[in-house]
């Protein structure tokens, strides 16, 4: 990545991709400032409030890259309290961050803002790259508002990244970490029929690709960020189980999952699938730490 960059302004920052990528920058000597609810603790932290009246400009200048990942967590049942946080934490935390950037005196050379590869909903048997259109759906929809709502940034002239992320891979937590204590109990297997396809990527290439993208001044607009192999459901369960040497036995039907998070939840968070390729990241020239899922695993358990 270029030694120009000096500053970078993120958001998001205590979670799990968020604090590998300020971990990243911070040992290549560059400063990191979070974008943060809450007191400011000095220097090193801006406070705002994502879902607020706004931002004032003057507070996020003066940075040579500004990352957005905060948004409420998509986990749980989906009430229409919930549906509401999610989208508004992140459409009009969007809106906010990108009026301010807009509006700064000193405006960022690149603007990275979260989205998901929720963005194509259920497609089935059916090859996604960032040229396929969106899927229907209520995640669908909000990602599209999502990746809209940084378009404002992106008419004032600075060069806008959207990364659909897929299922992040960590030993540090997140999805993976959900999936270790059923494992660990001999509780895990198939999700629902086990064919829909899971498009998954481990967290040191979601670190990679953002750096990438960063210093790839020709990749603006949708990333898909997901490692080139996708698997189905029925495969990733069989290959964690085998990296942990374990059993993969019990199924966890479609129906108790309905049970457990609503009819909605369910079908967009476990059961749907969406077939994804990296198609920029390889023909910008991105090198996969890890492609394939047993590397990935065996990597992290």
């Amino acid at each position: 990545m270029s030694t120009s960059i000096n500053r970078v302004l993120i958001s998001g920052a205590s979670g799990l991709i968020g604090s590998a990528l300020a971990a990243s920058f911070e040992r290549e000597g560059t400063e990191v400032v979070a974008l943060a609810r809450g007191q400011s603790h000095g220097s090193s932290v801006i406070c705002w409030e994502p879902s607020g009246a706004g931002l004032d400009p003057n507070l996020v200048s003066g940075f040579d890259v500004v990352i957005h990942l905060a948004g409420e967590s998509i986990v749980g049942r989906w009430t229409e309290k919930k549906k509401k946080a999610i989208r508004e934490s992140r459409v009009r935390g969007t809106q906010n961050l990108a009026t301010a950037l807009s509006g700064a005196n000193s405006k960022p050379r690149v603007f990275v803002c979260a989205s998901a590869i929720g963005f194509y909903g259920d497609r089935g048997e059916e090859m996604l790259s960032e040229g396929s259109g969106t899927g229907r759906g209520f995640l669908p929809d909000v990602c599209g508002e999502w990746e809209e709502a940084s378009r404002i940034a992106a008419g004032a002239g600075i060069r806008t990244v959207n990364l659909r992320t897929g299922l992040v891979l960590s030993s540090q937590g997140g999805a993976l970490g959900k999936m270790m204590l059923p494992f660990r109990l001999g509780l895990g297997g198939r999700i629902g029929s086990g064919e829909q396809w899971w498009s998954w990527i481990h967290i040191d290439d979601v670190v990679g690709a953002v750096h990438h993208a960063i210093a790839a001044e020709t990749v603006s607009g949708p990333l898909n960020m997901v490692a080139p192999n996708a698997v189905r459901n029925a495969e990733f369960t069989k290959v964690l189980a085998s990296t942990l040497d374990l059993p993969a036995v019990l199924p966890v039907p479609g129906a108790v999952l309905k049970v457990a998070f609503g009819n909605t939840a369910a079908d967009e968070l476990f059961l749907s699938s969406q077939h994804v390729r990296p198609a920029k990241l390889e023909a910008n020239g991105y090198r996969f730490k890890f492609a394939d899922l047993r590397g990935a695993l065996s990597n992290l358990v």
